[in-house]
């Protein structure tokens, strides 16, 4: 059987739990077409980059499946009746990735980033009191130095 990835946005308006339900319910018309779904990811709440149907933020979901085109399909035009999905894409594939896809890794980096920063008092790199810079010490200003005294003359 064909490989898929198949991702969709749905309406900022919608709850994680209800974006739970209709990937749930997805599934299930998968699976009763004699498909399977190997993972799910739930990439969360994003910014979209312009408007789609009056939102600028969309739920976003992948979906790895091993299905007859004919499941894809189906699941392809629920979707399009129902209004909580912006917008859906499927792209076939030679196989499908077990490990956590792109997305999922950048926000594990971008929280262990996060972590890294201390973005408390008096910790974390590049503060002012942390030391953590590259910069050269500032140069000492001696009274008497030559600026003065060529100011003078």
């Amino acid at each position: 059987m064909p490989n898929y990835e198949h991702v969709f946005l749905a309406r900022q308006d919608v709850t994680s739990q209800q974006v739970e339900a209709l990937t749930a319910q997805f599934k299930g018309v998968i699976e009763a077409h004699g498909g399977t779904v190997g993972k799910t990811e739930y990439w969360g709440v994003k910014s979209l980059q312009y408007r789609i149907k009056k939102n600028r933020k969309a739920h976003f979901t992948l979906l790895n499946i091993t299905a007859p085109h004919a499941a894809v399909a189906e699941v392809e035009r629920q979707m399009s009746i129902s209004e909580d999905i912006l917008r859906f894409l499927t792209l076939s594939v030679d196989e499908l990735e077990e490990a956590p896809s792109a997305m999922l890794r950048k926000s594990d980096r971008d929280e262990r980033r996060d972590d890294d920063r201390g973005f408390g008092f008096g910790g974390g790199r590049g503060g002012p009191r942390s030391g953590g810079n590259d910069r050269p010490p500032r140069r000492e200003r001696f009274e008497g130095s030559s600026d003065e005294q060529q100011g003078e003359e």
